[in-house]
């Protein structure tokens, strides 16, 4: 069976107004803490380790979305992210510089990308959801308030759903997702004030639609908790069903 058709991406300029956003968050955030401050929601990771791969990550796929090519994938741990002091300026430059990679691409050129061949856009994309949700982690670490649209948020479950449900991501970028194909299990989710997901494993791998949330197990609340809960970053609150099928999502989700 081919890959699904992908849910509508926001448009480009929703995307940069996300980016700009959850970066300048996520800046202020950091600022409020120490550099060697543990981060709760990533192990082994300390807070300066989180904004080096923040920005590093942002300028990774920016030199992507120039060459078109894979480019080697770098470590956290080699990032230098300059004195605290500097960390905000830092952050931003990186976040405009993808900006600026992805507004001179040619919108019908395909590039690069863990999933496959992928339009400029998809880098955008996927760094914003990146940043929303170590925004949080950072937020997490030093105690700052944490807030995201429900659009966005929304977003970032539907790339994350995207994602995994790509052949590529499975056969190349995570061998492990293939642990969530099965029987025709179905995963509810239900936000509130929103349409839902109903997500079904099946033996090819996992399908989704919208507008519908039943399931053998349902996942509710407001968007930002779901969105959290499948980040792996809060547990699941409201559950109904066979919580043994949520569980066994998020045990295989974390990557």
């Amino acid at each position: 069976m081919p890959d699904p058709v992908p849910d509508p991406v926001p448009d480009t300029t929703r995307l940069v107004e996300a980016l700009r956003e959850h970066t300048a968050g996520f800046a202020r955030a950091a600022a409020g803490g120490e550099p060697d401050a543990m981060v709760p929601t990533c192990p082994e990771w300390r807070l300066a380790t989180l904004v080096g791969h923040l920005g590093q990550a942002d300028r990774w796929a920016a030199e992507i979305v120039r060459t078109g090519a894979p480019q080697p994938i770098p470590s956290p741990r080699e990032a230098d992210p300059g004195p605290p002091g500097e960390w905000e300026g830092w952050l931003r430059a990186g976040a405009e510089e993808l900006i600026a990679a992805v507004g001179e691409a040619d919108p019908g050129a395909r590039m690069w990308s863990i999933v496959g061949p992928a339009p400029a856009t998809f880098w955008l994309r996927r760094m914003f959801c990146e940043t929303a949700i170590h925004h949080y982690d950072a937020a997490l670490t030093t105690g700052a308030a944490y807030g995201i649209a429900d659009d966005l948020a929304a977003d970032v479950l539907t790339e994350g759903l995207e994602m995994m449900a790509r052949t590529a991501a499975v056969e190349t970028f995570v061998p492990e997702l293939a642990r969530l194909r099965g029987a025709g299990e179905r995963l509810g989710v239900r936000p509130q004030g929103m349409d839902g997901w109903l997500v079904t494993r099946l033996p090819e791998g996992i399908r989704w639609e919208r507008g519908r949330s039943d399931g053998d197990v349902v996942v509710s609340g407001s968007m930002t908790e779901i969105m959290l809960v499948f980040a792996r970053r809060v547990p699941p609150g409201d559950v109904s069903g066979k919580r043994a099928l949520l569980d066994h999502w998020l045990a295989n989700t974390a990557f």
